[in-house]
């Protein structure tokens, strides 16, 4: 059970962590965080999201945080726990709020000395926007969280990262392997932002603003993407992802031949099965 005596450190204090911080200080605990920039620290300490923050690591104060949440990229995690695991708690509990599963959970279960356990998780919230200063736990509010346990886990361990999830204010919390995790999120969020750059790429879009309504908005709202981080991810993800663009395209090509050919029948029953699994999303 997460009792409020447990303190909590963020490393990383961007969109994602600052939002956590907001949450998590609102529920009464003791936050500290790590992050690169100062400007970042002192945003968040003027807001009292945060109790303790730093751009360097103080081992003596890593020493003394039960939960650790790493709202990093992927590669930057690794080598943070490379770097600095001596210097956490021994029964320290460890997640993250990373979009890929398969290449992070498995190595830093690998690395990661005995005392220690790392459950892996994902918050299905997010913006267009990034940096502490667009942080808002409300993003939580109604969305998904999804924990990827495997056989390294304690059940002690998989359920208190389920509870941190719920105290945030998660909807609904599911459990995945991280290769089904992969698989999923390849299809529901990697390749919706695959079709959002492609949309806004594929032909010039200077002056489309001045005609666009709000389908073209409404399809496009992830195209303002941060290209460092999803970048990675898609690469880190690139079989899967691939199989799901692979996938989209077969898809696309049987709306196309309908169109070709003129068949309304099939384009009407091709919309009717979407409308139909659309509207299970409505509920």
């Amino acid at each position: 059970m997460l009792t409020k005596d447990k303190k909590i450190l963020i490393v990383g204090l961007g969109l994602m962590g600052g939002s956590y911080a907001q949450a998590l200080k609102r529920q009464g605990f003791t936050v500290d965080a790590i992050t690169r920039s100062q400007g970042s620290i002192d945003y968040a300490l003027e807001r009292g999201w945060i109790d303790w923050g730093s751009t360097t690591v103080d081992p003596v104060e890593l020493g003394t945080c039960d939960i650790v949440i790493f709202a990093l990229y992927p590669n930057v995690l690794l080598r943070w726990l490379e770097d600095n695991q001596q210097y956490l708690k021994d029964g320290a509990l460890l997640t993250d709020v990373t979009g890929i599963k398969g290449p992070v959970v498995y190595k830093v279960q690998a690395m990661l000395r005995p005392a220690l356990e790392f459950v892996g998780a994902h918050p299905m919230a997010g913006r267009e926007v990034y940096g502490v200063r667009n942080a808002d736990c409300s993003i939580f509010q109604g969305a998904n969280y999804i924990v990827t346990p495997t056989e390294s886990n304690t059940p002690a361990a998989v359920e208190a990262t389920e509870e941190l999830g719920r105290l945030l204010g998660f909807a609904r919390i599911s459990r995945l392997s991280p290769e089904r995790h992969d698989e999923m999120i390849g299809f529901l969020s990697q390749l919706t932002h695959c079709i959002a750059v492609v949309l806004m790429t594929c032909r010039d879009v200077e002056h489309l603003s001045a005609y666009t309504g709000d389908s073209f908005r409404d399809l496009t709202r992830i195209a303002r993407i941060n290209d460092e981080m999803w970048s990675e991810l898609f690469l880190l993800n690139r079989d899967k992802l691939l199989e799901q663009i692979d996938l989209f395209e077969a898809q696309m090509q049987i709306l196309r031949k309908a169109i070709a050919q003129g068949d309304s029948e099939l384009l009407r029953s091709l919309m009717r099965l979407s409308t139909s699994k659309r509207a299970l999303f409505d509920k």
